[in-house]
């Protein structure tokens, strides 16, 4: 009989949360962030998982931390409905692009890295929600990539409907028109006048209010998530694999390009796991919290600024806190002290050095030259944000060590960027090109818990 899998809060008065309890939950009812009470080593699996595809991989990646939540008939169910949208065999492929692998995790229904995990959560969901005949009003926030994702994950699903805030006029034109055009009846668009640290503010706010989280059903699709969490850590372990046996390497390195640390702490727990990744490098744009603490053990806030990389364009990343409390030796107490610190001064540090990560940062000027010498010298496009993962994997290159960069987008969801780094338009795609000329639908608000309440009062009652 299989037994459960268990999830505790980051800050310790949330326990004994179940898989399916913790995919609906998303953010603890204690206003913490949900993690396995066990990581499992499995360090005596690898040679077994080498060979298998990249479907089977992901449900022997889950299996430990799905417990008795799915049988394993459901769970490969689900998982085979999740990528059967993806237009690539492999669903993650590797390509050689000079002196780093691009991986590349753009071939998803929106052409970004959130679809593999959205995908399937938004299976989960409808599983879920199926056995109780319950619903489920699912809020996010998003700098761009996400909402499309989660949108194309839930549209239409009965049971569920969405509500998506994003920044007004900080995010591409085209990754407004990915949200703007799903007109589905079970899908709404929220542009906020503010930045999307105010939009992540304003859902913890919503959120922590408990009586209306429970009125409305509340669920969330950010990488507060833990679910969103596990299925990125699924393609860790195949970089890892094809690596090897590209390369015959037994270990690499990954640079993950990254604002709100959910896709890097996916790999931090992969590698915790037993995934063999001897190091991950943490490559920022210009809003460069994470490059700093890792630099100087400084977690210091400051003004968000706008960049050719839009959904790193972000101050304050809301899945550091489970990586706080891994540091912390999963010190609850320790690490709630240290949130109110940072809450009051904007500003908390640690000491010591965490080896399993190196960081850097790249400028605007930086993200185009690597978007102009990689298309230049190999022939292959970025866009911006593997742009600033190209230029920074590039500093911590090892020779016995192959460098593995996320390609996080496909460059035809940014191409002023392209247009801006080469000087012509190179980035197209057919999905993206069939948007331009289809109605949209969204509500301008302001960036407070209240105006947003009072808007999911009116259209989720």
């Amino acid at each position: 009989m299989t037994s459960p899998a268990l999830y505790t809060s980051t800050r310790g008065r949330t326990r004994g949360v179940s898989f399916c309890e913790a995919a609906l939950m998303g953010l603890a009812t204690d206003g913490g962030l949900l993690l396995p009470e066990a990581l499992p080593d499995v360090r005596g699996e690898l040679s077994g998982w080498r060979e298998l595809s990249y479907g089977a991989l992901a449900e022997a990646v889950m299996r430990p931390f799905v417990g008795d939540g799915l049988s394993a008939a459901t769970l490969s169910r689900l998982v085979s409905a999740s990528y059967a949208s993806f237009s690539h065999p492999e669903i993650c492929p590797l390509q050689p692009v000079g002196p780093v692998h691009i991986m590349e995790l753009f071939h998803g229904p929106t052409l970004a890295f959130k679809d593999v995990a959205l995908q399937f959560l938004g299976q989960l969901f409808e599983e879920i929600l199926g056995r109780s005949g319950a619903e489920l009003n699912l809020l996010g926030a998003t700098s761009g990539d996400t909402g499309s994702a989660a949108i194309a994950g839930v549209r239409g699903k009965a049971g569920i409907r969405i509500v998506v805030m994003h920044p007004h006029g900080r995010v591409s034109p085209i990754q407004e028109r990915q949200m703007t055009t799903v007109l589905d009846d079970n899908v709404h668009n929220l542009a906020i006048t503010g930045t999307f640290d105010d939009g992540q503010r304003v859902l913890k706010e919503i959120f922590n209010d408990l009586a209306f989280r429970e009125r409305y059903h509340l669920g969330a699709v950010n990488s507060v998530n833990w679910v969103r969490v596990l299925a990125q850590m699924v393609y860790y372990f195949h970089a890892a694999f094809r690596m090897q046996e590209r390369c015959g390497c037994e270990r690499i390195q990954v640079c993950v390009p990254t604002g709100n640390f959910g896709d890097v702490f996916a790999g931090y727990l992969a590698r915790r796991m037993g995934a063999p990744i001897s190091r991950l490098v943490v490559a920022t744009n210009e809003n460069d919290i994470l490059a700093r603490f890792f630099a100087t053990g400084v977690y210091a806030r400051g003004e968000v600024r706008q960049t050719s990389s839009p959904s790193m364009d972000i101050q304050v990343a809301s899945n550091f806190e489970r990586y706080l409390y891994y540091r912390l030796g999963g010190d609850s107490e320790a690490l709630v002290a240290l949130l109110d610190g940072f809450a009051r001064t904007g500003q908390l540090s640690l000491p010591g050095r965490d080896d399993d990560f190196a960081a850097g940062r790249a400028s605007v000027g930086e993200t185009a030259e690597a978007i102009r010498d990689t298309y230049r010298r190999h022939g292959y496009l970025l866009d911006p944000h593997t742009a600033v993962g190209v230029a920074v994997g590039q500093r911590f290159l090892r020779p016995d060590e192959p460098m593995v960069c996320l390609a996080t987008a496909h460059p035809a969801k940014f191409p002023d960027a392209i247009r801006e780094a080469l000087g012509e338009d190179l980035a197209r795609h057919p999905a993206i090109d069939g948007l331009r000329e289809l109605p949209t639908r969204c509500t301008v608000i302001p960036a407070t818990r209240e105006a947003v309440q009072e808007f999911m009062r009116c259209h989720l009652a």
